[in-house]
């Protein structure tokens, strides 16, 4: 492969691995109008957000087996289609309770582009360097972060939410022209992939019932639902709490960002010399300490708002360790499957992140006590996860390279 094509590779997959955090982190800055607008609270507009996560986590055990049977394009294509007509009518809702529906469905189209991107990243790349690509791929992803909320700020100050929608809209269209005239077909079509519910449900179960699978995309769910919690409760911390404004809140949000993005990037050259395997336990056992740190200060009034900021930061640079490196301990394992074992992983991670924001939305008091309890409480929950699993996997004696080659062995 070409260093050109490489760098196309990695672009393209990067866009659509950041379609799903463009939708999130876009409108935040729009709540407290949407709310006005539509007649509702903040804390209701965050149900939009928990039904996005809902609707990724269902989506991807949805094309993960059209991906396996007919291909990454075509199912590919008919989610970025659906992902644009449901952004044009998030523009145009006129009650909460639509919005929250038509999120849902918006959701269910962009997992076409989450389950390609992963799982193309293991059609595409040795499987040794899966975390660095992934690493590469977080540092598309992290634009998103950075520009999204800022730019939402401002659209929203200047021309109203609903324009955000519409921007989404004309993202999706940019992305498919892309994805049509650039990205290979990694995989062709099986026609003896059976999409009846007893097959489909068989090999989710062959995924499922892998060490390496069961240990690191639940720990690493697990972790990221810290990040949905931040995300969700960002809006009500920063703007209401903290009284900041739509622009200024775009900007602590993009700040914020840099530590996540920063830290994968480190993490990439940090593989060159460490295994995943000792990262992520490193990684998880500092994200519990913030997490914790966050939570004391935050019950007892002792941290103001660039404390807050602080601790958030290091909070996402834990993240940047952990994320990449779960994703491929994940997949390691999997060759004739990938597609099913990303949209299983994808499913976990949102499904476990939505939970934990509809769990911020029901003890929502008006403090950010919420937040920080899930934030902390995700990061032990998942270090105890991860310790238990390594534990298993040592024990059957299995291990894929996923860091410095010289480090470990196939089995």
């Amino acid at each position: 492969m070409t260093r050109k094509k490489y760098v196309s590779l990695i672009l393209i997959l990067g866009t659509l691995t950041a379609l799903g955090p463009f939708s999130i982190d876009m409108y935040l800055p729009g709540f407290p109008a949407i709310a006005k607008d539509l007649g509702t609270t903040v804390a209701e507009v965050s149900l939009s957000l928990s039904s996005f996560f809902i609707g990724i986590s269902a989506g991807q055990l949805l094309y993960g087996p059209l991906m396996d049977r007919f291909g990454r394009k075509k199912p590919l294509y008919i989610g970025l289609a659906g992902y644009l007509l449901a952004s044009v009518a998030c523009a145009f809702a006129t009650s909460i309770e639509a919005l929250i529906v038509l999120r849902f469905i918006q959701a269910v189209c962009s997992c076409a582009a989450a389950v390609a991107s992963v799982a193309m990243v293991r059609d595409l790349f040795p499987v040794q360097d899966n975390a660095k690509v992934f690493s590469l791929l977080m540092l598309v992803v992290g634009v998103s972060p950075m520009i999204a909320p800022t730019v939402g700020g401002y659209v929203t100050a200047g021309f109203g939410w609903e324009t955000v929608f519409l921007i989404l809209a004309g993202m999706a269209a940019a992305i498919l022209t892309a994805v049509y005239f650039g990205l290979p077909e990694s995989s062709k079509p099986d026609p003896s992939y059976s999409l009846r519910p007893k097959p489909i449900i068989s090999k989710f179960y062959m995924v499922l019932k892998e060490p390496h699978f069961y240990t690191y995309a639940l720990s690493g769910a697990v972790s990221f639902a810290g990040l949905l919690a931040y995300v969700s409760g960002s809006p009500l911390l920063f703007m209401e709490l903290f009284q900041v404004n739509e622009k200024e809140y775009g900007w602590i949000f993009a700040f914020l960002s840099i530590g996540l993005i920063g830290a994968s990037q480190v993490n990439s050259i940090m593989l060159r010399r460490y295994r995943s395997e000792q990262i992520i336990v490193t990684a998880l056992a500092c994200q519990l300490l913030i997490g914790a740190a966050l939570l004391l200060g935050t019950i007892n009034g002792w941290l103001g708002l660039f404390s807050t900021i602080a601790c958030i930061f290091l909070f996402l640079c834990c993240l940047g360790f952990t994320f990449p490196n779960a994703s491929a301990l994940s997949l390691a394992p999997f060759t004739k499957n990938a597609g099913s074992a990303s949209a299983l992983m994808g499913a976990t991670q949102m499904g476990i992140g939505a939970l934990a924001t509809v769990i911020l939305s029901f003890f929502s008091n008006h403090s950010a006590v919420p937040m920080a309890g899930v934030m902390a409480a995700s990061s032990m929950v998942a270090l105890l996860v991860l310790l238990l699993g390594q534990k298993g996997i040592q024990a059957r004696g299995l291990q894929y390279r996923t860091g410095n080659p010289a480090a470990g062995a196939m089995h």
